[in-house]
Protein backbone atom coordinates (compact mmCIF):
# COMPACT_ATOMS: atom_id res chain seq x y z
CA UNK A 1 0.00 0.00 0.00
CA UNK A 2 2.77 2.37 1.13
CA UNK A 3 4.68 2.09 -2.46
CA UNK A 4 1.12 2.27 -4.64
CA UNK A 5 0.93 5.43 -2.93
CA UNK A 6 4.51 6.67 -3.70
CA UNK A 7 3.67 5.63 -7.08
CA UNK A 8 0.83 7.93 -7.77
CA UNK A 9 2.67 11.16 -6.82
CA UNK A 10 6.55 11.35 -6.26
CA UNK A 11 5.64 14.01 -3.66
CA UNK A 12 5.45 12.13 -0.19
CA UNK A 13 4.95 15.13 1.85
CA UNK A 14 5.58 18.08 4.23
CA UNK A 15 7.14 18.20 7.18
CA UNK A 16 7.53 21.04 9.71
CA UNK A 17 10.13 21.55 12.81
CA UNK A 18 9.76 23.60 15.73
CA UNK A 19 13.30 23.52 16.82
CA UNK A 20 13.43 24.60 20.10
CA UNK A 21 11.16 21.97 21.42
CA UNK A 22 12.28 19.45 19.03
CA UNK A 23 9.40 18.61 17.39
CA UNK A 24 8.90 17.53 13.57
CA UNK A 25 5.26 17.15 12.75
CA UNK A 26 5.10 15.50 9.00
CA UNK A 27 2.12 13.87 6.63
CA UNK A 28 1.51 9.98 6.67
CA UNK A 29 3.31 9.39 3.93
CA UNK A 30 6.43 11.31 5.73
CA UNK A 31 5.94 9.31 8.67
CA UNK A 32 5.92 5.63 6.98
CA UNK A 33 8.95 6.19 5.13
CA UNK A 34 11.12 7.13 8.03
CA UNK A 35 9.19 3.60 9.93
CA UNK A 36 7.19 6.24 12.33
CA UNK A 37 3.63 5.54 12.97
CA UNK A 38 1.40 8.16 11.59
CA UNK A 39 -0.01 9.42 15.29
CA UNK A 40 3.28 10.08 16.43
CA UNK A 41 4.21 12.83 13.60
CA UNK A 42 0.73 14.27 13.71
CA UNK A 43 1.59 14.59 17.42
CA UNK A 44 5.04 15.69 17.00
CA UNK A 45 8.00 13.66 17.65
CA UNK A 46 11.61 14.38 17.95
CA UNK A 47 14.28 14.81 15.01
CA UNK A 48 16.21 12.24 17.01
CA UNK A 49 12.83 9.90 16.09
CA UNK A 50 13.31 10.64 12.15
CA UNK A 51 17.26 10.06 12.68
CA UNK A 52 16.56 6.41 13.20
CA UNK A 53 15.20 6.08 10.23
CA UNK A 54 17.34 7.26 8.37
CA UNK A 55 20.10 4.94 6.48
CA UNK A 56 23.10 4.46 8.39
CA UNK A 57 25.45 5.12 5.98
CA UNK A 58 23.57 8.55 5.83
CA UNK A 59 22.71 9.57 9.36
CA UNK A 60 25.81 11.69 10.03
CA UNK A 61 25.50 13.95 6.87
CA UNK A 62 22.04 14.12 7.04
CA UNK A 63 22.97 15.85 11.09
CA UNK A 64 25.24 18.07 9.30
CA UNK A 65 22.85 19.43 6.73
CA UNK A 66 19.86 19.95 9.86
CA UNK A 67 23.05 21.83 11.60
CA UNK A 68 23.76 23.59 8.75
CA UNK A 69 20.46 24.93 8.13
CA UNK A 70 19.80 25.83 11.35
CA UNK A 71 22.53 27.83 11.65
CA UNK A 72 22.49 29.76 9.16
CA UNK A 73 18.74 29.75 8.21
CA UNK A 74 19.67 28.86 4.21
CA UNK A 75 17.81 26.62 2.81
CA UNK A 76 18.98 22.95 2.91
CA UNK A 77 18.55 20.21 -0.26
CA UNK A 78 20.00 17.19 0.13
CA UNK A 79 19.32 13.37 -1.08
CA UNK A 80 19.80 10.34 1.49
CA UNK A 81 17.93 6.90 1.58
CA UNK A 82 15.67 6.02 4.28
CA UNK A 83 14.24 2.73 5.62
CA UNK A 84 10.78 2.27 5.75
CA UNK A 85 7.64 0.90 7.30
CA UNK A 86 7.57 -1.82 4.05
CA UNK A 87 10.98 -2.79 4.66
CA UNK A 88 12.01 -1.21 1.73
CA UNK A 89 15.41 1.91 1.02
CA UNK A 90 14.31 4.39 -0.81
CA UNK A 91 15.71 7.98 -1.66
CA UNK A 92 14.82 10.85 -0.90
CA UNK A 93 15.04 14.50 -1.94
CA UNK A 94 14.71 16.25 1.38
CA UNK A 95 13.70 19.98 0.80
CA UNK A 96 13.41 22.41 3.25
CA UNK A 97 14.41 26.02 5.68
CA UNK A 98 14.81 26.53 9.37
CA UNK A 99 13.69 30.08 10.14
CA UNK A 100 15.90 32.19 12.60
CA UNK A 101 14.48 34.84 14.96
CA UNK A 102 16.07 38.40 15.47
CA UNK A 103 19.01 37.14 17.91
CA UNK A 104 19.58 34.45 14.57
CA UNK A 105 18.65 30.84 16.82
CA UNK A 106 16.82 28.72 14.47
CA UNK A 107 12.91 28.57 15.54
CA UNK A 108 11.31 26.81 12.82
CA UNK A 109 11.05 25.07 9.78
CA UNK A 110 9.18 23.41 6.79
CA UNK A 111 9.53 21.82 3.90
CA UNK A 112 8.99 18.81 1.55
CA UNK A 113 9.96 15.06 0.70
CA UNK A 114 10.59 13.99 -2.53
CA UNK A 115 10.73 10.44 -3.68
CA UNK A 116 13.93 9.93 -6.14
CA UNK A 117 13.96 6.34 -5.93
CA UNK A 118 13.48 5.51 -9.65
CA UNK A 119 15.96 8.36 -10.80
CA UNK A 120 18.25 6.85 -8.51
CA UNK A 121 18.14 3.33 -9.26
CA UNK A 122 21.28 2.64 -11.14
CA UNK A 123 23.47 5.50 -10.38
CA UNK A 124 26.38 4.91 -8.44
CA UNK A 125 27.13 8.71 -7.49
CA UNK A 126 27.01 8.71 -4.03
CA UNK A 127 27.39 11.70 -1.19
CA UNK A 128 25.14 14.38 -3.99
CA UNK A 129 24.06 17.57 -2.36
CA UNK A 130 22.06 20.08 -4.03
CA UNK A 131 23.48 23.62 -3.14
CA UNK A 132 21.99 26.06 -1.98
CA UNK A 133 23.12 28.43 -4.10
CA UNK A 134 20.21 27.76 -6.44
CA UNK A 135 21.09 28.70 -9.85
CA UNK A 136 17.73 26.92 -11.59
CA UNK A 137 14.57 29.49 -11.41
CA UNK A 138 12.70 26.27 -10.10
CA UNK A 139 15.06 26.20 -6.80
CA UNK A 140 15.05 29.92 -6.61
CA UNK A 141 11.28 29.52 -6.65
CA UNK A 142 11.07 26.73 -4.20
CA UNK A 143 12.92 28.92 -1.67
CA UNK A 144 10.63 31.76 -1.91
CA UNK A 145 7.66 29.53 -1.99
CA UNK A 146 8.96 28.00 1.53
CA UNK A 147 9.49 31.40 3.29
CA UNK A 148 5.98 32.35 1.60
CA UNK A 149 4.38 29.85 3.42
CA UNK A 150 5.95 30.21 6.40
CA UNK A 151 4.77 33.51 6.50
CA UNK A 152 0.96 32.98 4.94
CA UNK A 153 0.69 30.36 7.97
CA UNK A 154 1.12 33.17 10.67
CA UNK A 155 -2.21 34.64 9.34
CA UNK A 156 -5.02 32.58 10.65
CA UNK A 157 -7.08 31.95 6.84
CA UNK A 158 -7.18 28.43 6.18
CA UNK A 159 -7.48 28.73 2.32
CA UNK A 160 -4.19 30.90 1.81
CA UNK A 161 -3.01 27.91 3.81
CA UNK A 162 -3.90 25.32 1.65
CA UNK A 163 -3.09 26.94 -1.37
CA UNK A 164 0.55 27.98 -0.07
CA UNK A 165 0.92 24.17 0.63
CA UNK A 166 -0.35 23.28 -3.02
CA UNK A 167 1.94 25.50 -4.43
CA UNK A 168 4.95 24.19 -2.58
CA UNK A 169 3.70 20.26 -3.51
CA UNK A 170 3.90 21.53 -7.46
CA UNK A 171 7.03 23.03 -7.43
CA UNK A 172 8.62 20.40 -5.48
CA UNK A 173 6.84 17.86 -8.38
CA UNK A 174 8.66 20.12 -11.19
CA UNK A 175 12.19 20.35 -8.95
CA UNK A 176 11.67 16.16 -9.21
CA UNK A 177 11.37 16.00 -12.86
CA UNK A 178 14.35 18.58 -13.14
CA UNK A 179 16.67 16.38 -10.83
CA UNK A 180 15.59 13.49 -13.15
CA UNK A 181 16.37 15.32 -16.12
CA UNK A 182 19.53 16.59 -14.56
CA UNK A 183 20.58 13.03 -13.70
CA UNK A 184 19.44 11.46 -17.09
CA UNK A 185 21.88 14.60 -18.82
CA UNK A 186 24.42 13.41 -16.39
CA UNK A 187 24.61 9.67 -17.60
CA UNK A 188 24.44 10.69 -20.99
Amino acid sequence: MLQQALDASDIIGRWEYDVPNDRVYADALVALVFNINPAETEAGTSLGTFLAGVHPEDRERFIREIKLSTETGLCCAFEYRVCSADGVVRWVLDRGRIALDEAGRPQRGSGVLIDITQSRLGDHARGTDASCQAQHPLERAAEHCLAAREAIHEYPEPLLHRMSDMLLLEVGRALSKLTDERRRGAMN
